[in-house]
């Protein structure tokens, strides 16, 4: 990444986190409140678990030696689960154990100081998945030939494992499976308002997802906030005349 950009925000995760960028996902949001303050970074790999994340993630953030000459990752958002919870007889299942712990590792990877990619200056954000909605997903599934692969239960109980990873690691957690839950009313059918096939999210669904992002990062970062963050080069109307090309110079809007 050349030195005259933003620093950023990265996405870390499956195909919620890659399906942001759909119109009105919550990258393609937050990429527009945060434009000329961070740059939106999708990292997102359809089908993936946290077993196979975790290489992905080894080469898409900066060792501590790479981190002096690339724009700083200022938020970290790890949105993991609803593949690892898959049934057990599919490749993508991960026991739920081992999902905690891969979940509790990508985050030291960057908070711990004995780290090789250890970045004091980079805020993690854990998201839990949200339900799946057993009625929809079945219909695409024998649609196409195969048998109902995901349990509404068991993702219920891998949501509760990153909660329970981030209040662990002193990790700020948003709840996206009690969000949305309480958004349709606790009513399984229902969640068809917020999953377009049972396991993605639609607009209404990434619309809470952003909400809830935007939300806690207001309350534990607020420095982060994009309303409290100045543009890395000024507004039109702020532009010194006098002396263009000073005036235009990238500048720095974080103290370190």
């Amino acid at each position: 990444m050349a030195a005259n950009v933003e620093d950023v925000i990265m996405l870390l995760g499956d195909s919620l986190t890659q399906g942001g960028w759909e119109p009105n996902g919550f990258a393609e949001r937050l990429a527009y409140v945060y434009n000329r303050k961070l740059d939106v970074i999708n990292r997102g790999m359809s089908g993936y678990n946290t077993e196979w994340i975790i290489p992905i993630f080894e080469q898409c953030f900066a060792t501590q030696h790479e981190q002096q000459h690339v724009p700083k990752v200022r938020i970290l958002t790890i949105w993991l689960g609803a593949n690892d919870a898959a049934t057990p007889d599919t490749s993508q299942h991960v026991p739920r154990d081992k999902y905690a712990a891969n979940l509790a590792k990508l985050i030291r990877m960057v908070r711990d100081p004995a780290s090789p990619r250890y970045s004091p200056a980079t805020k993690v954000l854990l998201l839990t998945p949200p339900p799946v909605n057993t009625h929809q997903w079945r219909v695409l599934r024998e649609q196409d030939g195969g048998s109902l692969d995901r349990n509404f239960e068991a993702t219920r109980s891998y949501a509760q494992a990153a909660s329970d990873v981030g209040a662990a690691e002193g990790v700020p957690v948003v709840d996206l499976w009690n969000k949305v839950w309480d958004a349709c009313g606790h009513v399984e059918e229902r969640l068809s308002e917020y999953l377009w096939d049972g396991l993605h999210l639609n607009q209404q669904g990434y619309a809470i997802v952003f909400d809830e992002i935007i939300k806690t990062i207001s309350t534990n970062f607020p420095e982060l906030h994009y309303d409290n963050l100045a543009p890395v080069f000024p507004l039109w109307d702020r532009i010194d005349l006098d002396n263009v090309p000073a005036a235009l110079t990238k500048r720095s809007i974080f103290p370190n």
